[in-house]
């Protein structure tokens, strides 16, 4: 079977699983829909090994391989293809796609199983994978907007799932806006580039960009500006942020799906993808540094106050994301391809073992009233701890090896790097705190009473099995998934996407630069962790009382107020102010003498339609004349 035939099944099956939800779902008996939506997302992962495999074939000099169902339009010099690209980095995109959501398929199953919407739930989840996929094998730019939309709306659909409460419906709305403002800035940036390569295909693309681009040119730098843009908003990047924590109205599987491997990552992979062209725009690549060094400081500030279990992890999200727009930034590619799959691995478990407790003790989120949880759900605990210290970057957990190497790539990029790399630190022990600050309120101690009434057991069990099997691959994936690359010692996935991601000279360090990185951020993150442990674990160490930043931090350093103030309101204000001051006046006031006026000019026209020839005649010479 030919490769890109693999990349076609890959899309097939999620859609085929779409279709038979969405227009067998009166028919089909229990849970048939979660089957069906876990059975399609599982073929699709089979057939994203069968590309890997198949590409493995390949020599490294032809592993892009480009297959056009049918031409859309050509017109105008627009050639709109339906064309897909399989290579090493769609590769491994579909794999971790397709991979970690069937875990989260087969997770949901039990998670919604009494919800009145599961057959429509597994519809929509299908759909979202659907849409993702098809946007990581886009072989074109149309294609990648095509799906870049489509998630866009699939993620609507999602959080916005429980439509009867207004939280939900709220968010979904919000989660929209951002990113069809995202959606836009995606479609100027391919105009500015296609306007000077005249082609829509990414291999033609990247092929002409270094004929017809200057380094630092205008309409590559506005471009890739403009591609940032939608970068930003899709991962939550500052200042595009603010829809990922209310994203958490959606159930517990989603927040997982959307936060893990796909959603949210999408940024960081069309960083990625069209760094040919961003390296002609050094100074966007700066700048998308920048922003993933701010955001990764600034979640992980907000975290430490949130008292939701998932928004705790709603925001770590943010902080890893802007790990990986820092890698891709300063040109470590893979570095930050690496750390997608490991976050990918450490932040699913985290938010299923929180569905764990979530859906054994009457659907609470507050943590303050869940203390002590762990004593009755022992398993749980073990496996958030090992997703907890994946996440903060304890050896020999997975992100340990992805994390560090990011650090020490900045590390070697000047004085420029040094900051970032000082940033990255600074998460590194921001995360140890609030991540073991959930963790030591949470698990510990005895039971609160609110836990002691509302807990139940399934069965005897954490939960049931179809919930648990998901969470102990992950909780394994989560221990050794780092073992995949030691970047001073062993890189085959470097290896591996060199041919379509090369890492740039200036993020490549030196073995010195690796072990001063490893060794801080190592040591801040425990350092964070033990600060966590006096706080909340001991309860030796007081809280300092700064109601100032509390409150800023509280207030999400007021971005939503600022929006709110800046677009929402003064929108708001007109909409309400010209009916009164505006249409009842000057429209409705008037409409009687206009609507008056208008049957006297057309009464007037119909004698001029006399019928008779001369009159034609006339009016034909006096124009001609």
């Amino acid at each position: 079977m030919a490769t890109t035939t693999y990349g076609w099944l890959v899309l097939l099956f999620p859609l085929l699983g779409t279709l038979s939800i969405g227009f067998g779902y009166r028919v089909l008996p229990g849970r048939w829909a979660g089957v069906i939506g876990t059975g399609a997302i599982a073929l699709a992962f089979v057939a994203a090994l069968g590309a890997l495999i198949s590409l493995e074939s390949h020599s490294t000099s032809h592993q892009e391989l480009a297959s056009t169902l049918w031409n859309y339009a050509n017109t105008v010099g627009v050639n709109a293809k339906v064309s897909i690209l399989v290579d090493p980095l769609s590769v491994f995109m579909i794999l971790i796609v397709s991979g970690i959501s069937s875990m989260i398929h087969l997770y949901s199953i039990s998670y919604l199983e009494e919800d009145r919407g599961f057959a429509r739930y597994f519809a929509y989840l299908n759909f979202f994978v659907f849409a993702m996929l098809l946007l990581v094998l886009a072989g074109n730019f149309l294609l990648l907007i095509v799906g870049w939309a489509l998630v866009g709306a699939a993620s609507y659909l999602l959080i916005s799932f429980w439509y009867r409460r207004t939280t939900a419906t709220k968010a979904g709305i919000k989660a929209f806006v951002i990113n069809v403002l995202g959606d836009a800035g995606l479609v100027l940036g391919t105009y500015f580039i296609f306007k000077h390569t005249h082609t829509l295909d990414f291999l033609g693309t990247f092929a002409a960009a270094p004929h017809v681009f200057h380094s630092g040119e205008a309409d590559i730098v506005a471009g890739c500006l403009l591609l940032l843009v939608g970068a930003i908003a899709k991962s939550a990047q500052i200042p595009l942020h603010t829809w990922l924590p209310d994203a958490m109205e959606g159930p517990t599987p989603v927040s997982a799906l959307v936060h893990a491997a796909t959603m949210v990552t999408a940024g960081v992979y069309l960083i990625v993808r069209t760094h040919p062209l961003f390296e002609n725009a050094y100074v966007i690549q700066d700048l998308a540094a920048g922003l993933g060094a701010a955001t990764l400081v600034m979640a992980g500030l907000i975290a430490l106050v949130q008292v939701d279990i998932k928004r705790v992890i709603a925001y770590s999200t943010m902080s890893q994301i802007g790990y990986m727009f820092l890698g891709a930034g300063v040109g470590a590619y893979a570095n930050g391809m690496f750390h997608l799959l490991t976050h990918a691995f450490f932040k699913a478990l985290l938010f299923m073992a929180a569905g764990l407790v979530i859906h054994a003790v009457a659907n609470e989120q507050d943590i303050r009233k869940l203390r002590g949880v762990g004593a009755l759900m022992p398993w749980t605990r073990w496996a958030f701890l090992a997703g907890a210290l994946a996440l903060v970057g304890v050896p020999p957990f997975s992100g340990f090896f992805s994390k560090d190497s990011i650090i020490a790539a900045a590390l070697h990029d000047h004085w420029y790097g040094v900051i970032l790399a000082a940033a990255g630190l600074g998460g590194a022990f921001l995360t140890g705190l609030y991540t073991f600050r959930l963790y030591f309120i949470v698990f510990p101690g005895e039971p609160s009473a609110f836990v002691r009434e509302h807990h139940h057991a399934h069965h005897g069990k954490e939960g049931p099995l179809t919930m648990l099997v998901p969470v102990g691959v992950l909780t394994v994936l989560a221990v050794i998934g780092g073992w995949l690359q030691f970047s001073p010692i062993w890189h085959p996935l470097t290896t591996w996407l060199e041919p379509v991601a090369r890492t740039l000279p200036v993020a490549e360090p030196s073995n010195t630069q690796e072990a001063v990185a490893s060794i801080l951020a190592v040591a801040l993150g425990l350092a964070g962790i033990g600060v966590a442990w006096a706080m909340y674990g001991r309860g030796e160490l007081a809280v300092p009382r700064l109601p100032a930043a509390q409150r800023m931090l509280e207030h999400k350093f007021y971005f939503d107020e600022a929006y709110d103030a800046l677009f929402f309101k003064p929108a708001a204000l007109l909409a309400t102010h010209l009916p009164s001051d505006f249409e009842e006046p000057v429209v409705l006031a008037t409409g009687t003498d206009l609507g008056q006026g208008t049957l006297d000019v057309g009464e007037g026209a119909s004698r001029l339609q006399t019928g008779l020839l001369r009159t034609y005649v006339l009016f034909l010479g006096t124009g001609l004349a």
